[in-house]
């Protein structure tokens, strides 16, 4: 039964709100909803749709993440993880179909923070999520190689990476020295503006500058550089909600890029809490946090938005600005709509090369290059799940490179689980110092009688030792009389590891050996006797220690060694 209860970290702040820590939160909220506006476009046009649906995405979901999510400095909307998945989408399905993947993404997600599963996300294998992220880093900034150096290529930029890359080549002398200035500038007053103040966002200064020289170069001396106005006609009206059509036929075909959306916006809004936490010292409600970007991206299609989900550096601004509690995102949601309202006009003088130069930091953030060379002093197996998952991200696509990396880092997993559990035979006698007091007893009851073999398992008993196990008892010449297997270690036995442990215990019967068992915990042994072990065996050969168990090998052994 499902005991779950809606608490957003909202409501639990105003309980002890005050003055004060609204006056952090209006200054930070603003702050962030300054840096949030040249994301947001940035963000939508890269995705393939208009500026103000990112700006729309940022409003809409900023809000309904702050009020509705389990943390207290979450700072949700559209990312550069999602540019890349909304891209193809869109290709492959069109607006509709990207509305319907980022509605189902939202029920998705409002389930799995209902079924109280916020924290597998936790079990994703770290390599995984460092090479997909450095994946989608590589793809954005080939995204942007057009508009940051004003290539001229004929017809439409082809889709996949190589092809992609090849256009540019052919196409580099077609390269427009002004803009390719206006966007290296935009780059270089996004890195340099930290230096002389940490208040001030670099992006959002980069754009006001560089929208101020665009307009001087082509009314002053007639150099004209692609803007925003030039491919998308600005409308700062709120569009109004329409539901996208949920067709059974329309649903079956979107579910793959959905679960993608899904699980994506998962980790990298609780990777962003995560990270939040340790700074602030508050642990967010991972369930709750899943069930506030569920509702998010469950409700944004419907006012035009594309998927959302909390964004790590925007988040670090809040924090860093001194935002206390989720109503500084709801400042930074009412401040974007302001400016949609009275400034949207004004992005129509954006250079596009801006943008691009924005988009290049973001992709530089993003590609983690530091974590990928600590990452390649790690085990082999890490760095083939790394480059595997990086590559297949970058080269094909995303959907494919996490479920070939989960798939991958599954099998790894197990086999390190397999080599974790060891499995050794004792012929003599079972050293006393290795035992617990309550098994110990003395030395004389620690031998081990001629014509016995004790096999001790040390790990779980599942498909990936069973067969190591059934190796190892072939691999002896001779044939006991009793074979004891000492399971005092094993936390938990599986289906194949049962049918394995049948097999061994009925070929040993077959052979006229007895078998007896040794340690059996609790719940294995409810496992082993609801499956019909105890009838197999006989009670009188599960034993609760091992002393008891050599006592009973006693019984069946006969001084020539055969069994009584």
């Amino acid at each position: 039964m499902i005991s779950f209860s809606f608490k957003p970290e909202l409501a639990l702040s105003l309980k002890t709100y005050n003055k004060e820590k609204f006056m952090a939160d209006l200054m930070a909220g603003v702050i962030v909803g300054i840096v949030a506006l040249p994301l947001a476009i940035a963000f939508g046009i890269a995705s393939g749709v208009t500026p103000e649906k990112g700006i729309i995405t940022a409003i809409v979901a900023g809000f309904i993440i702050s009020a509705l999510g389990g943390s207290r400095v979450q700072i949700g909307g559209p990312t550069g993880a999602f540019i890349i998945i909304i891209y193809n989408i869109i290709q492959q399905y069109g607006l509709e179909g990207l509305a319907i993947a980022t509605v189902l993404a939202g029920i998705f997600l409002i389930l799995l923070g209902v079924f109280k599963l916020g924290t597998i996300i936790s079990y994703i294998p770290y390599p995984i999520i460092v090479g997909f992220t450095s994946g989608i880093a590589l793809t954005i900034f080939t995204t942007q190689i057009k508009d940051l150096f004003g290539l001229t290529i004929e017809g439409a930029v082809p889709a996949d990476f190589i092809s992609k890359w090849g256009v540019y080549f052919q196409n580099f002398g077609s390269l427009d020295i002004a803009t390719t200035a206006v966007g290296f500038v935009t780059v270089a007053i996004i890195f340099l503006t930290p230096m002389l103040s940490k208040k001030i966002p670099g992006a959002f200064l980069a754009i006001i500058i560089m929208t101020i020289a665009g307009v001087v170069m082509n009314t002053q001396f007639g150099i004209h550089i692609d803007t925003i106005g030039d491919r998308f006609k600005i409308d700062p009206s709120m569009p109004e909600p329409v539901v996208p059509a949920l067709t059974w036929e329309r649903i079956k075909g979107l579910v793959s890029p959905a679960i993608t959306i899904a699980v994506l916006g998962a980790i990298e809004s609780l990777l962003s809490a995560t990270v939040a936490d340790g700074i602030i010292g508050h642990k967010h409600n991972s369930n709750q946090e899943l069930i506030g970007q569920g509702l998010a991206n469950l409700l944004c299609p419907i006012f035009g938005g594309i998927p959302a989900t909390g964004a790590i550096a925007r988040t670090m601004t809040n924090i860093n600005n001194g935002g206390k509690t989720p109503v500084a995102g709801l400042v930074h949601a009412a401040i974007l709509l302001l400016i949609y309202f009275f400034l949207m006009p004004l992005a129509a003088y954006i250079p596009m090369a801006c943008l691009a130069g924005v988009l290049v930091v973001v992709s530089y953030n993003m590609s983690g290059w530091r974590t990928v060379k600590q990452l390649m002093k790690n085990p082999k197996s890490d760095i083939s799940v790394l480059w595997l998952t990086f590559i297949l991200t970058a080269i094909f696509d995303l959907t494919i490179a996490i479920e070939v990396g989960l798939v991958l880092a599954c099998f790894l997993c197990m086999r390190r689980m397999a080599e974790t559990t060891q499995v050794s035979v004792l012929t003599d006698e079972i050293n006393p110092e290795m035992e617990t007091e309550m098994e110990a007893g003395n030395i004389e009851h620690l031998i081990i009688p001629e014509h016995v073999e004790v096999y001790e398992i040390n790990g779980p008993y599942f498909f990936g030792i069973a067969n190591k196990f059934e190796d190892i008892m072939n691999g002896m010449n001779d044939v006991p009389a009793v074979r004891i297997i000492r399971m005092r270690k094993v936390p938990f036995i599986d289906s194949t590891g049962m049918h394995n442990l049948q097999n061994l215990i009925e070929m040993s019967h077959n052979n006229g050996i007895e078998v007896v068992l040794s340690g059996v915990n609790e719940k294995v042994g409810a496992t082993l006797k609801k499956n019909g072990f105890n009838a197999l065996l006989g009670e009188q050969n599960i034993c609760s220690n091992i002393n008891e168990a050599l006592n009973k090998a006693k019984e069946y052994v006969t001084k020539d060694g055969s069994n009584k």
